[in-house]
């Protein structure tokens, strides 16, 4: 099977999109009802954002569900309570990252965001190092060559992380169950992999467009912003959450009338930031 696209550019701008995927591989062998583990998915991301290879944006997708591997987290965010053997490999330490992972939502998830387990079973380590070479790998190679590409031909480069989230937090999907959520939640993990000025430039063009926007809260950025961010190099890495109850039913995944306004609004912030230099910020 194919686990991701990716789209080279000519731009400095960056899209990628790790948790559209729908493609759920028959070694997956899941347990709990599909429709639930489905809304794990930032559906319709990828349709958002459509328009962009065409303007010369690097697009990178992944096809796999975030389920079966999270690409946003690192390799060793893993919940050894899953595993039937040791895990040989490096296990996170950290307590604030590791509350993830209790919540079920490590590199491989044990639970559903309603706090359903996925598996009625123990997974091989062989069966995740697999999925490790075949999902994480390729798609972060993907990520670091479009970056990589863009700094090159422009001395700098623009990526945004694309996602969705819940209209409100579910019970195991962050540290603030229940709280509703803005229209868009733009994260930097608090300046440090992406200027201030351009993380401000995204808010206020957002929220001149009538959204309600917030800044780091409660989507600060994980991985892949945490991995390829560094601002003083002029590597400009943003996290940015769609509000779900924009453009879709979060119960039937259906799109809702407001999709085709959302995505004239995102074309309008991806023209934005084609013709942004962060460094005259």
């Amino acid at each position: 099977m194919q686990f991701i696209t990716q789209t080279p550019g000519s731009r400095a701008l960056v899209l990628d999109s790790p948790h559209s995927g729908v493609v759920y591989p028959p070694d997956f062998l899941y347990t709990c009802d599909m429709a639930t583990l489905r809304r794990a998915e930032d559906t319709h991301v990828e349709k958002l954002y459509d328009f962009a290879p065409a303007l010369g944006v690097h697009w990178i997708e992944a096809h796999f569900p975030r389920s079966y591997l999270d690409a946003n987290r690192n390799t060793n965010e893993i919940d050894v309570s899953l595993f039937d053997s040791p895990w040989p490999g490096p296990v996170e330490t950290d307590p604030h990252i590791l509350s993830k992972v209790r919540l079920g939502k490590g590199l491989i998830w044990r639970t559903t965001d309603d706090g359903v387990p996925i598996y009625e079973r123990r997974l091989s380590v062989d069966e995740v190092q697999l999925r490790i070479a075949q999902c994480w790998q390729p798609y972060h190679a993907a990520v670091a060559q479009a970056i990589d590409a863009a700094h090159a031909r422009h001395g700098y480069s623009i990526h945004i992380n694309c996602h969705s989230m819940p209209a409100i937090a579910s019970s195991h999907a962050t540290d603030f169950p229940g709280e509703a959520h803005a229209d868009f939640v733009v994260g930097d993990r608090d300046g440090s992999t992406a200027s201030a000025a351009l993380s401000g430039q995204v808010c206020a063009h957002l929220r001149s467009l009538g959204y309600d926007v917030a800044y780091n809260h409660p989507y600060k950025g994980v991985e892949l912003v945490r991995r390829y961010g560094d601002p003083a190099a002029d590597r400009h890495s943003i996290q940015l959450e769609i509000n779900r109850k924009l453009y879709m039913n979060e119960q039937t995944l259906a799109l809702t009338l407001g999709f085709d306004s959302l995505k004239l609004h995102l074309r309008s912030l991806v023209d934005l930031l084609l013709e942004t230099d962060p460094r005259r910020l």
